[in-house]
């Protein structure tokens, strides 16, 4: 399946896996939004990863909707910098007082806030899918400005990717 990962780079693929949401499923209501009104706890799903590139020096985590009604779609949640060493992030570790491993950083969502914000399609929209991603990124840090937006981290991302893991729930709008 294409993703919209694939305009920033085409990657190899390795493995993400989730005990909160399933590629191809619907989302359950913790992982919708409760801010925008969705009847949702915003709490971000659990992930691990496996089968990354050796050379791996990080990994940076984001959850797009690219059908979301903005012309840009709708950044939901990204961390940069996770450690090579970590290979998972439990669930709820997108909350806004959330510890990340290491130098691990929550960038502010397209909400303008730093924690994950789950999904809310506007009411008769049909289905969004969510591209949960995990890139293996070939720096221990990206050097970015915490003030940078998703889209700026994206295009970061772009000569840093080694390779992408990607789940893609949906939610009915």
């Amino acid at each position: 399946m294409s993703t919209p990962y694939d305009l920033i780079a085409t990657v190899p693929a390795f493995t993400v896996t989730s005990t909160d949401v399933r590629d191809g499923a619907e989302m359950k209501p913790a992982q919708a939004s409760g801010v925008f009104g969705a009847g949702g706890d915003d709490v971000s799903p659990q992930l691990s990863w496996s089968g990354f590139p050796a050379e791996t020096k990080s990994f940076v985590v984001t959850v797009y909707d690219p059908t979301a009604p903005t012309g840009s779609g709708f950044w939901h949640w990204a961390v940069a910098d996770i450690p090579a060493t970590v290979t998972s992030l439990p669930t709820g570790a997108g909350a806004e007082s959330a510890t990340l491993p290491g130098a691990a950083w929550q960038l502010a969502n397209d909400a303008r806030l730093r924690r994950y914000i789950g999904a809310a399609p506007p009411a008769g929209s049909g289905r969004h899918d969510y591209f949960i991603a995990v890139h293996a990124v070939d720096v221990e840090t990206l050097g970015l400005d915490h003030e940078s937006t998703p889209a700026f981290l994206g295009f970061n991302l772009a000569g840093h990717t080694l390779a992408r893991a990607v789940i893609t729930p949906y939610f009915n709008g």
